[in-house]
C-alpha cells in the first residue's frame, strides 16, 4: 500500500503522521497520480493548525507533479504515462500516490522538470492571476510586494520585472533582502530594520504605489494601507503572521478611498479553462526563461514536520519540495 502524510486533528507540525493509505482504482472522472515531487505552501500550514479548517481526518498538501497511473471513465483530458502537475481541489498532495479529480491536472511540458512543476504551481499561478488579472500591473508601474523573498515572491519579482514594472519588495533579514533584489526587486526594504511605510512614500516621492501585494498578514495590513494612493488596492492573499484584525470600513475613506480584496487561486481557477490558461502563462514564462524556480529546500515526504517547522520559522527561501 502506498503511504501518505495524513492528520487525525489539527494542530501543531507533532500532528503529521505517516501512514498506509488504502488506494483502489479511479472512479468516473479521476485519476491516479503518482508523485515524484510535492509542493510546501503556507496553505498547508494554515489548514494543518485550523486556522483554515478541514473535516477531519485529512490528507494534507495541496500541489503535486507525477505520472498519470490510470483514469477513470470520461475522463479525456490526461491518459496514463502523461507528466502532470497540480494545485488545489481536496489536500492530499503529501502521498505517494492518490486518486483526485482529473479535471485540476494539467500536462507538464518536457522542458519542466517534476521538481521545477511541484515547486511552482501554487506559487506561481498565484503570482499569476495576482499580477495580470486582479491588478493588471502595467510597465512603469511601481508596486509594493511583501515577503519578496518567499516562494511567491521570488516569483512575482521575475514577472513583474519582464512586465517593465519597479518592485519594492519587504523581507525579514539582510540575506532575504539580498535574495530578492538578486531576482527582480528594484529597491529592497528590511521590515525589521526600516519603516516601509516612510521608505515607500520617499522611494515615489510621497505619492505611493497603487498596489500593494501582501501575504503577510497581521503585522503589514495596516501600514501597507498607508503605502497607497488614492483609490489604491491592497491584495491580501495570506497570513504568514497571523489573521488579519477586522477593520472599520471608514478607514479605508480617511485614507483615499482605498479597495480592499482577498482572492484565492480556487475562485481564479474554479473554471477548467481557467485553469488551463492560468497554468499556461506560468509554463511559457518558465520556459521562456524570464522566471526562474527555486527549489532551495528538500525534505523527504516522511520528514513533512521538519518542513513545517523550518517554513513557520522563517528559515526557507523561494520554494520547498517534498520527495517521495
Amino acid at each position: 500500500m502506498p503511504k501518505a502524510i495524513r492528520i487525525q486533528q489539527q494542530g501543531g507540525p507533532e500532528v503529521l503522521k505517516w501512514e498506509e493509505v488504502q488506494l483502489g482504482d479511479p472512479g468516473p472522472g479521476e485519476a491516479r497520480v503518482r508523485h515524484k515531487a510535492c509542493g510546501l505552501n503556507f496553505l498547508d500550514v494554515y489548514q494543518r493548525s485550523g486556522l483554515y479548517k478541514l473535516p477531519m481526518p485529512a490528507g494534507m498538501g495541496n500541489e503535486g507533479a507525477g505520472i498519470v497511473e490510470a483514469v477513470g471513465t470520461g475522463v479525456t483530458h490526461v491518459k496514463a504515462g502523461d507528466r502532470v502537475a497540480y494545485a488545489g481541489g481536496a489536500p492530499g498532495a503529501y502521498s505517494e500516490a492518490r486518486n483526485m479529480a482529473a479535471d485540476r491536472l494539467v500536462v507538464l511540458p518536457e522542458g519542466i522538470s517534476f521538481e521545477t512543476g511541484a515547486a511552482m504551481m501554487l506559487k506561481g499561478m498565484t503570482a499569476q492571476y495576482l499580477i495580470l488579472r486582479t491588478y493588471k500591473v502595467q510597465p512603469g508601474e511601481t508596486i509594493l510586494l511583501h515577503a519578496a523573498a518567499g516562494g511567491v515572491g521570488l516569483i512575482a519579482c521575475q514577472w513583474l520585472k519582464a512586465l517593465g514594472a519597479t518592485v519594492i519588495g519587504t523581507a525579514g533579514s539582510e540575506e532575504k533582502c539580498a535574495l530578492a533584489k538578486a531576482h527582480g526587486a528594484d529597491h529592497v526594504i528590511n521590515y525589521r530594520k526600516e519603516n516601509f511605510v516612510e521608505r515607500v512614500k520617499a522611494l515615489t516621492g510621497g505619492k505611493g504605489v497603487p498596489v500593494v501585494y501582501d501575504s503577510v498578514g497581521k503585522d503589514t495590513f495596516m501600514a501597507s494601507l498607508d503605502c497607497l494612493q488614492p483609490r489604491g488596492l491592497m491584495v491580501s492573499f495570506g497570513n504568514s503572521s497571523g489573521a488579519v484584525p477586522p477593520l472599520e470600513l471608514v478607514v479605508l475613506s480617511q485614507k483615499g478611498s482605498l479597495y480592499v480584496t482577498r482572492p484565492t487561486l480556487v475562485t481564479y481557477t474554479s473554471k477548467r479553462e481557467d485553469l488551463v490558461a492560468t497554468a499556461k502563462d506560468l509554463c511559457d514564462v518558465v520556459l521562456s526563461g524570464k522566471v526562474k524556480i527555486e527549489v532551495n529546500h528538500r525534505y523527504a515526504l516522511k520528514d513533512a514536520a521538519q518542513a513545517h517547522r523550518d517554513l513557520e520559522g522563517r528559515k526557507t527561501t523561494g520554494s520547498t519540495v517534498l520527495i517521495p
